[in-house]
């Protein structure tokens, strides 16, 4: 027996193609929409087009008070990866590594080409950070936080937004990790992704790659995210899926 709820209650499953709508009303009936995701002769967004409709409100700010909870799975970030258009991104690693996600795992599809043409990187740009933590925790070279400092002043001069702070060792040390965490807060980024708290893998490539890809999505996520939130009158919780997968 389906219990009946104060206010409406939305899951919806966003698509590339159609977005699906099941909504609960508050006497416990319940509704179900299929919408193309992308229809802008009609609608902005096919989420909010699906609460509207079973509201019955066609235009303008939806009635406070109606909507205590939206839940909804969305390809977004899957389609902003396949299609590359997710926020540019800086990739900050110990010095000596710049070029280690590039190189990745070496593994070669094709065991005879000569010819290996790399897959394009998600990263716009690469600071390498001189700091370098040993494998048992011992400290070979401290973080240099005024280089550290210029340098990300500078990629954030030169409109990057987002940073993946990845360093050797930092998935179990995490000191340095931390503090150039804050440094890059206080130089004004506003997505920052550190590979400990994303995914606190050994290997610095899968680490790397996770982290990067973290930074790349997140903002593009929380910003549909908010908006479904904003216009169905919900208070916006953001999680990523790689943070909770870490």
């Amino acid at each position: 027996m389906i219990k009946s709820n104060a206010l409406w209650q939305f899951w919806i499953d966003r698509g590339g193609t159609f977005t699906d709508v099941v909504a609960r009303a508050p006497d416990g009936t319940l509704q179900t929409r299929k919408l193309l995701s992308v229809n802008p002769k009609h609608y902005a967004d096919a989420a909010v087009e699906g609460i509207r409709r079973s509201l019955g409100v066609q235009s303008g700010p939806l009635p406070p008070g109606l909507v205590g909870d939206v839940r909804m799975g969305t390809t977004v970030a899957t389609n902003a990866l396949l299609e590359r258009k997710g926020e540019p991104t800086l990739l900050a690693i110990t010095s000596g590594f710049g070029d280690a996600l590039q190189i990745g795992w070496q593994a070669r599809p094709e065991l005879f080409v000569r010819e290996i043409v790399l897959n394009d990187q998600l990263y716009d740009r690469v600071v390498e950070i001189d700091e370098r933590v040993t494998a048992d925790g011992q400290i070979d070279r401290p973080l240099d936080e005024d280089r550290a400092r210029a340098d990300l002043t500078a990629a954030h001069a030169a409109g990057l937004r987002a940073v993946a702070i990845v360093l050797v060792h930092g998935w179990r040390f995490t000191d340095h990790e931390r503090r150039l965490a804050a440094i890059a807060r206080e130089v004004g980024f506003e997505q920052v992704s550190v590979s400990h708290e994303i995914g606190a893998l050994i290997k610095l490539i899968g680490r790397g790659d996770t982290t990067v890809a973290d930074a790349y999505l997140s903002p593009i996520l929380r910003a549909y995210v908010e908006r479904v939130g904003s216009s169905s009158g919900r208070t916006r919780r953001f999680s990523s899926c790689s943070r909770r997968a870490g």
